[in-house]
């Protein structure tokens, strides 16, 4: 494998050019919902269209991720990171400029989708530049500055959301242009190398894939919409994993296929992957519930849930770093092992302390969980890419980025309808203990609960128990989110006995060879999880 740098240049410019490029994706993550309100009211965007501006992001995200990166390893990781950060750009300007009236909603969905692909395009590449980059002694620390910056990144889209809107919501989508300027200025900058495969893409593969993870994902993501008992939600989700089955089959029989699914025969490499799996179950809708329960239980301002994230954060980019240390000194399976023990136990007694409705009592919990969070992504998804360390890095960053969308898109289908039903439940007996007859206090609940906030539904009620009803939905809520952060600390208790399988060791090479060759030995490994498999691919071959 070829060195990620050319002579001369600077492995640490190269971190940060990559870290500016994926910066706007997880940025976005949270800035959008912010400015949802603004954007209905000056385009006159339908609901359901407004839930497919979010949902179109995700579902292009997670439906190219295995592409994107098997892409990137075909035409080069720079170059893949140059194109995806300019369609990013791009399609963000055009969302800022949607137009008013009719095309107003498909022109902002198509332009979502189209940011989605972009991400999907560029993040395996950029993930993979950095692995490259640094020899393996040094990758957990430069993944932890990765994952802890970028990831961090993602407590900023609330704060930058509520502040940008007060000027207009379309500088929401425009602040990206900047941002994508300065990642590509600083690419050329660090002279990443250029390098690529000469193989065929395997486009039956890629049609299979992102056939199945558009299907599945919409299926999930759509189910609080449709329903769990709509033949909508079940015929995509079943679909989408029959073609997923297919997939793979087709995989193991094709010459060069978008992914080598033998990957997955090293038992280190499938718990990693478990583990990020059912963990970013709780990480990436933690910002959606946490964000909505801090403004309606809490009653915060957009502004206001940005900081309660970010006391979140203030655990996890302290135990990123710690973390990344402990991959590099011994391996990967104590920091996970530790994480999912810090993040189970810190999510389940958060879970508990949401009901008291005050934030100073939450601290200690929030900043756990954010450690334990923090202890084990930078390391799963490191050991992950090394336990492949001469497969292709585009590869295996698309086979983890994948699941992780994946698990996250599935928790916040599962745990969105939970939160839906238990309160509507509960604010629905509250105001039937109010005095509101159980017909409109049915349909206060449902108008409640698909709302952003409880003010402007709350106003329709009878005036001499508007105050007593506030009170209520907001401890109804809090109950209601108690259950779904309940649900998180299953997911990483799931994760944890993942984990305590996992073989320990580590990749104990100190660098790859830069003179690779087909069947040439592989860099050796201290693992316990069986013989070494030799390279998964070809050489690179420089452009």
């Amino acid at each position: 494998m070829t060195s990620a740098v050319e002579p001369g240049s600077n492995k640490y410019t190269a971190l940060a050019a990559m870290v500016f490029a994926v910066a706007m994706t997880f940025i976005d993550q949270t800035i959008v919902s912010i400015a949802v309100p603004d954007i209905s009211g000056e385009l006159g965007v339908s609901a359901a269209a407004i839930q497919w501006v979010i949902n179109g992001y995700l579902l292009s995200l997670s439906a190219f991720f295995a592409f994107g990166g098997r892409l990137a390893d075909i035409l080069g990781h720079r170059r893949m990171v140059l194109i995806g950060v300019t369609i990013f750009a791009v399609a963000s300007a055009l969302c800022g400029a949607t137009p008013a009236g009719d095309a107003a909603e498909a022109w902002l969905i198509i332009f979502r989708v189209i940011q989605g692909f972009g991400a999907a395009l560029l993040f395996p590449a950029a993930l993979a530049i950095v692995v490259a980059a640094f020899p393996l002694r040094q990758r957990g620390r430069a993944l932890a500055i990765f994952f802890g910056i970028s990831g961090g990144l993602t407590a900023i889209g609330p704060i930058l959301g509520g502040w940008l809107t007060q000027y207009t919501w379309r500088a929401i989508f425009w602040v990206n242009v900047p941002v994508a300027i300065i990642a590509i200025v600083l690419t050329w900058l660090a002279r990443v190398n250029p390098a690529h495969r000469r193989e065929k893409l395997d486009w039956r593969g890629a049609g299979l894939i992102v056939a199945g993870m558009a299907l599945s994902v919409l299926g999930l993501q759509q189910a609080s919409s449709w329903g769990w008992d709509s033949w909508r939600t079940w015929l995509c989700i079943v679909a989408g994993f029959a073609i997923l089955v297919v997939f793979v089959l087709v995989e193991l029989r094709t010459p060069v296929p978008l992914i080598k699914v033998r990957i997955f025969q090293d038992r280190a490499f499938t718990i990693d992957n478990a583990v990020l799996f059912f963990g970013l179950m709780a990480f990436v809708p933690l910002f959606f519930f946490a964000s909505v329960y801090s403004q309606i239980s809490l009653g915060q301002s957009a502004s206001g849930a940005g900081l309660y994230l970010l006391i979140f954060f203030g655990g996890f980019v302290v135990a990123a770093q710690i973390g990344g240390r402990m991959l590099d000194t011994g391996g990967a399976r104590r920091p996970v092992i530790l994480g999912c023990v810090l993040g189970t136990i810190g999510f389940a007694f958060w879970a508990r302390s949401l009901t008291t409705l005050d934030e100073s009592s939450q601290w200690y919990w929030i900043v756990l969980s954010g450690a334990g969070i923090g202890f084990f992504l930078g390391p799963a998804s490191t050991d992950a890419v090394n336990r492949a360390i001469n497969a292709s890095y585009g590869e295996v960053t698309g086979i983890t980025q994948t699941l992780r969308n994946y698990g996250s898109s599935l928790s916040l289908a599962i745990l969105g309808t939970v939160l839906l039903q238990v309160g509507r439940d509960k604010i629905t007996t509250s105001l039937t203990g109010l005095g509101v007859p159980g017909a409109d206090a049915t349909a206060a609940a449902n108008s409640l609960m698909s709302s952003t906030g409880a003010g402007t539904s709350a106003d329709a009620l009878p005036p001499s128990i508007r105050e007593a009803t506030f009170a209520a939905i907001q401890r109804d809520y809090a109950e209601a989110s108690r259950v779904v952060f309940y649900g998180m600390a299953v997911a990483l208790f799931v994760a944890l006995c993942f984990a305590l399988f996992h073989p320990g060791g580590k990749v104990t090479a100190e660098k790859l060879s830069d003179d690779a060759r087909p069947g040439g030995a592989a860099p050796t490994r201290t693992s316990s999880s069986g013989p070494d498999d030799g390279p998964l691919n070809p050489p690179v071959a420089p452009a």
